[in-house]
């Protein structure tokens, strides 16, 4: 390989977390608030069923980007939050998010939006 090259094969560990359509927006709200309880990311999410966003969490937790913790108290509390590898996948998909934003300026600055990107602004 030539030093400008890079082995694609490194993506398939994560494609399969990138292309599914919850994940990133759950990788997103989680990471705007720092922890969520799971009715907290249904009602960010709007259209994501119950089912389907036990499945991302279950997916996004084996692959180590997110931890849950769980409270012994009556009734018991479940706060979900990004590790170390989250936090740096979400701030990779940041140029992604910000290339589509320009595409379709409409969407990408809807102030109705409950999944918007927090993007550090650099001088």
């Amino acid at each position: 390989m030539r030093e400008d090259e890079i082995c694609l094969c490194a993506l398939k560990g994560i494609i399969d977390v990138v292309a599914r359509k919850w994940s990133l927006f759950v990788l997103n709200v989680i990471g705007n608030n720092e922890r969520l309880r799971f009715h907290e990311i249904m009602d960010l999410l709007d259209g994501v069923s119950p089912t389907t966003l036990t499945d991302t969490l279950d997916k996004l937790l084996t692959l180590g980007l997110i931890k849950r913790d769980s409270y012994l108290e009556t009734p018991p509390r479940v706060e979900y939050s990004l590790t170390a590898e989250g936090s740096e996948l979400r701030a990779a998909i940041h140029p992604l998010l910000m290339w589509a934003a320009r595409k379709d300026p409409a969407k990408g600055r809807d102030p109705g939006c409950p999944v918007f990107a927090r993007v550090a602004i650099c001088p």
